[in-house]
């Protein structure tokens, strides 16, 4: 099992790379929006779909995907041609995970399945796929970096809540999870936030620039984490372990990634008011 995964993850990566640096926009649009119908087809078997609506839902949702990318940002380079549309649908991303997924998991509503399931489908892949699209436009080496905060975070949780772990952050969603390696994710992804912003000569010089970027970087994990339990709700309720078999070793596509769904929408929100481009 050890080989399977490691020979898939390198697999993966190698893949990812490739398309990331050398497929011009256009194909890269086409890949989002490939996750978007990939992972709409696990989140319908998480919501009970039958076979031929789970079919139409992946459909749709991929389509949904290329439609959008097509429509803000320009095909031939990338650049944002719609700002405040794509603004927009990263702020009622922004607004779908600090708001109603902490309710969501607090109440553990019995949600997924029906019409509210759908839904929640298209509010974790869409705004996701199309900041995927968004930040490789600005910098391929932008969104491996963002991604690898992601992958930071998990690590540390891991290795902090195996060491360290005690008290549970929610036992009856994801077993594992510890408030310890919450913090272990949090200190994590701010030692490597802080080598990043070293190496890149953007330290901040003033101590509220240090506090915005600590903050901003809490913040991130956090909403990593809550990527992370939402879809772990969801398949606790759809009773399975893994959202699907798509990766030999590691599950489904929505296995992998759970935490990104959360984080990049909001990095692109933010990446957007950086470059001004919103009135």
């Amino acid at each position: 099992m050890l080989k399977k995964r490691v020979v898939t993850a390198l697999l993966l990566l190698a893949g990812f790379l490739a398309m990331l640096f050398l497929l011009p926009f256009t194909g890269w649009l086409l890949f989002a929006s490939a996750v978007a119908g990939i992972g709409a087809w696990e989140w319908g078997g998480l919501a009970k779909l039958g076979t031929p609506a789970r079919g139409s839902y992946a459909f749709t949702s991929m389509t949904l995907c290329g439609v959008l990318g097509w429509c803000v940002f320009d095909i031939d380079t990338g650049t944002v041609s719609q700002a405040t549309l794509l603004a927009t649908i990263f702020l009622l991303a922004g607004f779908f995970w600090l708001l109603i997924v902490p309710l969501w998991l607090r109440n553990r509503w019995l949600a997924f399945v029906g019409l509210s399931g759908q839904l929640a489908g298209v509010a974790v892949l869409l705004p996701a796929c199309l900041a995927i699209m968004h930040l490789r436009a600005f910098a391929p080496l932008f969104l491996l970096t963002a991604m690898a905060s992601v992958w930071v975070a998990d690590i540390s949780a891991y290795v902090c809540g195996r060491t360290f772990g005690r008290h549970k952050l929610a036992a009856s969603i994801s077993p594992g999870k510890t408030w310890e390696g919450a913090v272990g994710a949090a200190a994590g992804v701010m030692i490597y936030g802080t080598a990043v912003a070293l190496t890149v000569g953007r330290l901040p010089n003033t101590p509220k620039s240090w506090l915005l970027l600590l903050i901003a970087l809490a913040l991130l994990t956090a909403v990593s984490i809550l990527g992370d339990l939402f879809e772990s709700l969801a398949k606790r309720q759809a009773g399975v372990k893994d959202s699907g078999t798509l990766l030999p070793g590691h599950g489904g596509l929505l296995d992998r990634i759970d935490s990104l769904t959360s984080t990049l929408p909001l990095v692109s929100l933010a990446v957007l008011y950086w470059e001004r481009q919103l009135p």
